[in-house]
């Protein structure tokens, strides 16, 4: 036990100038100071550092900090060096010293001179460092980010497995372990995986009142991404994505079109990311695009908005993303687009994982769709997740979520709900939620039928019209959050019937529900194509254009479609170009095309839109990016080459049917081409003539009717690249 010489804050005053602690802190350090194993649960923002750092400079010897990330171990040393005039009182320990620098770390230890060492877990395994720090005294063990021992946890390290033994063989003196992110699972799972199961626990509220959460259907996600940080302009914001490709693509986007953003991720060189981290930290920089690696200990108080552009793979990863907001208690919004094709990535990318890991990403996905398509109170469902029980009004209060902004109209649900909880009970409490919710909605799934559950008495007993597995999902999660069904912990995700419950079937009472979201009909995170006309938003505005292309074609003697193709005029009515730059964001309207054919379409649009009074969407100001190292350079650049196209598809793994898909697009877009090295092989030029004159007298250029007109005296194939050489002779 380490004695004090006066009151604690005295020395939170000398080391940090602070006058008053924050929550628990200071029983978190007395608790330490005393001897025991302490287990901290507080959200970010919440001091947790302060925990460990203070209590160092306290206690005799050398505090070891177990940390899973190098960058987050840099910010900390740095911040214990700002506080003291010895360089040397805080060191990191890793696989990016030098053998000099490794060495120095070692001498200031031994000296008694460094009061925090932080290392990797990789390095604490390492029999050399374990023979070194047996050698030294050892204040305490402190384990950061202790969520990464748990397989339930979202940033499982399997190293960090191993601590416990390694504790031992050194010195096993107290032990305090912190997260920013536990479940009553996860929680259990760390305490006894350290061997510190009777440790004092300190959990603080996982509730962040001044954040704003808020799920959108990804629908049009670029155009609504770039319309959202106009709208906070000159604020700080961190845009997440999944994928390092996706992170390089939003950030250039966003600079085209004004915004001060950079990209960051683990592909990019550590110079670079520092810079970049940098920039946003000195706000040199407004917004950051990152995969998860950013964020993991940056302390930058004044982060106003967090988007992300895809759905993260846990509930634990989206609370830390969105917890980077509003850290200084001021404005903080959340918003996240969802898709359910991302959760099918998601779970693509679990495949030929073992089946215990397979099985917990499966089941921390399916909290994020249950989070994503609830209709209820947003923090209530994550507090909820957390083991906290959240009976505030003050979300609906103050519409601090999209659900409560906007409350979904509510039903009454007691003969649902004890169809429910009678269905639980009559599978024995020994299944999870999808499995019960298909089973209710009388979904004969291939599980359902090797149980012969598909003939019990309660199979289908929820069946009815827009009563399907989904409904019975959104009922089952409301149950649990009102306490009528307990998850199990120890067998995670069992659903079982609480005393609550129980009462609840003997004596039904009223229970309000509300239907999920159903996001069903979203696209897949880009702005699609129009595949067909028809759809135009103005369709007097359409009309105006079609009449506009008859007549240039009429003058110019060409079929109409060679001027601009349907779906390009339906995108022209409905997003009122008024500059050939922003017709070349047409869907087939390429620069070339723009050039061409463009004035007098886009004159007719301004006179329209000035004589109507239409205000024009905001998605006329998003500016596409060039694709500069895609497909389309690489074509036109094979087909200047004169390569066969076979050897184009097969240097890029795709077929020629590929190719040429490409090739239709690029000179649909207005870009010319010259195929004549290939078709020249294969179809006599008076041939192609009569096929040039078929496509110049009709008034489509559908590839069946031509087969139909030649009678199949060609294959698709051919037929498909003597259009590609009359658009790109004829349109451009």
């Amino acid at each position: 036990m380490q004695t004090l010489s006066g009151p604690l804050s005295e020395y939170l005053k000398k080391y940090f100038g602070f006058n008053t602690f924050k929550g628990e802190q200071e029983e978190v350090i007395l608790n330490l100071l005393k001897g025991n194993d302490t287990f901290v649960i507080m959200p970010t923002g919440g001091g947790k550092s302060l925990c460990y750092q203070l209590p160092s400079l306290i206690c005799e010897g050398t505090a070891i900090v177990v940390s899973p990330l190098i960058a987050l171990m840099k910010n900390q040393v740095d911040a214990i060096r700002g506080v003291s005039t010895e360089h040397g009182i805080a060191h990191f320990y890793n696989s990016s010293l030098t053998k000099t620098e490794a060495r120095q770390v070692k001498e200031d230890v031994t000296n008694g001179i460094t009061k925090l060492l932080y290392v990797a877990p990789e390095s604490l395994t390492k029999e050399e460092n374990i023979a070194f720090l047996k050698s030294v005294k050892i204040s305490f063990f402190a384990i950061d980010e202790a969520h990464c021992i748990s397989e339930w946890g979202h940033d499982f390290r399997p190293e960090y497995r191993r601590l416990r033994t390694i504790i031992e063989e050194i010195d096993r003196v107290p032990i305090i372990a912190l997260t920013a992110t536990a479940t009553p699972k996860v929680q259990e799972d760390i305490q006894k995986n350290l061997g510190m199961t009777d440790a004092k626990v300190f959990k603080a509220s996982f509730n962040r009142d001044n954040l704003y959460y808020e799920i959108r259907p990804k629908k049009d996600v670029k155009a609504e991404i770039i319309r959202y940080i106009k709208q906070h302009e000159g604020k700080s914001g961190i845009v997440y994505c999944l994928s390092r490709k996706k992170v390089e693509e939003i950030a250039e986007l966003l600079q085209v079109n004004g915004i001060n953003a950079l990209p960051y991720h683990a592909g990019l060189d550590s110079n670079t990311r520092a810079r970049h981290q940098d920039m946003f930290l000195m706000e040199d920089a407004d917004v950051i695009v990152a995969t998860i690696a950013f964020g993991m200990g940056i302390d930058k108080p004044d982060v106003r908005f967090v988007v992300h552009h895809d759905i993260p793979k846990s509930l634990e990863s989206y609370y830390q993303e969105t917890g980077r907001a509003g850290r200084d208690g001021g404005e903080g919004n959340c918003v996240a687009f969802y898709s359910y094709k991302d959760i099918e990535k998601l779970e693509k990318f679990l495949h030929g994982k073992p089946v215990a890991e397979l099985e917990i990403g499966l089941q921390l996905i399916f909290e994020m769709v249950s989070y994503s398509e609830t209709a209820v109170c947003r923090r209530r469902q994550l507090l909820h997740y957390f083991g906290e029980e959240y009976k505030d009004t003050d979300c609906s209060d103050r519409g601090m979520c999209d659900n409560c902004n906007h409350p979904k109209e509510r039903f009454e649900g007691k003969d649902e709900v004890k169809i429910l909880l009678q269905s639980v009970l009559g599978l024995n409490e020994v299944f999870k939620a999808k499995y019960v919710a298909n089973f209710v909605a009388g979904n004969g799934s291939s599980d359902i039928k090797s149980f012969g559950h598909d003939s019990h008495k309660f199979f289908g007993c929820g069946r009815g019209e827009e009563k399907d597995h989904k409904y019975w999902d959104a009922i089952i999660r409301q149950c649990i959050i009102e306490g009528l069904i307990i998850k199990e912990i120890e067998n995670y995700g069992v659903l079982k019937i609480s005393p609550k419950g129980r009462a609840f079937i003997e004596n039904p009472t009223s229970v309000q529900l509300v239907k999920a979201h159903d996001y069903s009909d979203v696209d897949n995170g880009d702005v699609m194509l129009p595949q067909k006309s028809g759809g135009a938003a103005d369709e007097a505005l359409y009309n105006i254009l079609k009449d506009l292309r008859k007549s240039i074609a009429k003058k110019k003697n060409l079929p109409p479609y060679v001027i601009f193709q349907d779906p390009s005029l339906d995108d022209m009515a409905t997003r009122y170009p008024i500059t050939i730059e922003e017709l070349t964001n047409i869907s087939g309207v390429g620069q070339g095309k723009a050039e061409k054919f463009g004035e007098e379409f886009i004159a007719v649009i301004d006179r329209y839109v000035e004589d109507n009074n239409i205000e024009r969407p905001l998605d006329m100001v998003v500016k596409s990016v060039v694709n500069k190292s895609g497909l389309k350079v690489f074509v036109v650049q094979c087909i200047d080459r004169k390569m066969p196209l076979e050897d184009i598809a097969k240097s890029k793994g795709k077929d020629v049917d590929d190719i040429i898909t490409e090739l239709e697009l690029i000179v649909q877009s207005g870009t010319k081409v010259n195929l004549d090295y290939f078709i020249n092989d294969d179809i006599d030029e008076g041939d192609q003539d009569e096929v040039f004159e078929y496509f110049m007298e009709t008034e489509t250029d559908d590839i069946e009717d031509a087969m139909d007109e030649f009678e199949d005296a060609y294959t698709e194939e051919e037929m498909r690249l003597m259009r590609i050489k009359f658009m790109s002779d004829v349109a451009n």
